[in-house]
């Protein structure tokens, strides 16, 4: 059937408008769609533990799972802190790719639960960084007194960890023994030292004055030491941070790594994804290998071995955390 002209002039009209929005070109040629992104490949699950959910202290998060290395001999054990910082994240996360190199060379594993900053806060814990810190020494200590138990030399104990996890690590490694040889508990008297630690991508202090200068458009760190943004003066949480730094000072000391490192401190290594530059602003200020170059700079005047790998890096003698826990967990003690 014939259409009368103005009707044909409509439906021609109206089609010309809605073929474009289509997907349709007027030769009727379907338009290209957006290439999928690929999809990330799925990570494998990890390894049956030995012992899943043991407790080192009363708190729920105060659980760790142990994998246990197939050896006659007593074996040296990876200490593993996640990373999430000190707010979320669990056991598992950054240890799939660690845990089969360990256990197939007859290193032992440990992956460590701890308090986060707001379950510290609830249990009023000041500063609240204590909470995941201490947690973490207390593991350490629970694990020493089941040396014998789990075939574990008491010496050999290497830490790792990402990010928070890693500034954990670096705690431990440079902080004095928690010991305490005359404690009515048991676990209290097993130290806190290291054999050696090897991290990914850590905060290596928690002085906002020095990632600021080291970093300036830093912003970690304020959660740490309970400061939070002043909306009603427009300061973010970091300037609320750095302007308080003087009346924390004791806490700094206490609670950042820089702070504590000691001529009798174990070996260290530090990996991270970019190269440093110093003074300039970061893509990733919380995890820029600033925090490794001045931490090595830091070290070198104690004497302390401290190996900071990036792309790019000069004199690297072990290219991942990997490759540097084998050969200092598996070096005899001395």
């Amino acid at each position: 059937m014939k259409l009368p002209g103005i009707t044909r002039w409509v439906m021609t009209g109206t089609l010309a408008l809605l073929l474009p929005l289509s997907g349709w070109s007027a030769d009727a040629t379907p338009a290209k769609k957006p290439a999928a992104k690929p999809a990330k490949p799925a990570q494998p699950p990890l390894q049956k533990a030995t012992l899943e959910d043991v407790a080192y202290g009363k708190h729920p998060k105060q659980v760790l799972t142990f994998w246990k290395a197939d050896s006659a001999q007593p074996t040296p054990l990876l200490f593993f802190i996640h990373g999430g910082g000190w707010t979320h994240g669990e056991r598992s996360s950054g240890l799939g790719g660690l845990l089969p190199e360990m256990l197939k060379n007859g290193i032992s594993v440990v992956s460590i639960e701890y308090r986060f900053i707001n379950e510290a806060t609830a249990d009023k814990v000041v500063p609240p960084v204590k909470g995941p810190l201490t947690d973490a020494a207390r593991a350490l200590q629970f694990v020493r007194s089941k040396a014998t138990e789990w075939n574990i030399d008491k010496a050999r104990i290497g830490a790792s960890g990402g990010s928070a996890g890693a500034c954990s690590s670096l705690w431990l490694a440079f902080h004095p023994d928690m010991a305490d040889p005359k404690s009515a508990d048991p676990i209290a008297r097993e130290s806190t030292r290291l054999w050696c630690a090897a991290v990914s991508s850590p905060q290596t202090t928690l002085d906002p004055q020095q990632m600021k200068e080291w970093t300036p458009n830093s912003s970690y760190g304020s959660h740490a030491f309970g400061f939070t943004a002043d909306k009603q003066k427009k300061l973010s949480s970091f300037d609320v941070f750095l302007a308080g730094r003087e009346k924390i000072l004791p806490w700094i000391a206490e609670y950042s790594p820089y702070a504590l490192v000691t001529a009798d401190d174990p070996p260290v290594f530090l990996h991270f994804g970019a190269p440093p530059a110093l003074g300039q602003v970061q893509k990733d200020p919380t995890h820029t290998s600033n925090f490794g170059v001045k931490l090595q700079e830091h070290c070198k005047e104690f004497g302390v071995p401290c190996e900071v790998v990036y792309p790019g890096a000069p004199d690297m003698k072990h290219p991942t955390i990997a490759a540097y826990l084998l050969e200092k967990l598996k070096a005899v003690a001395k």
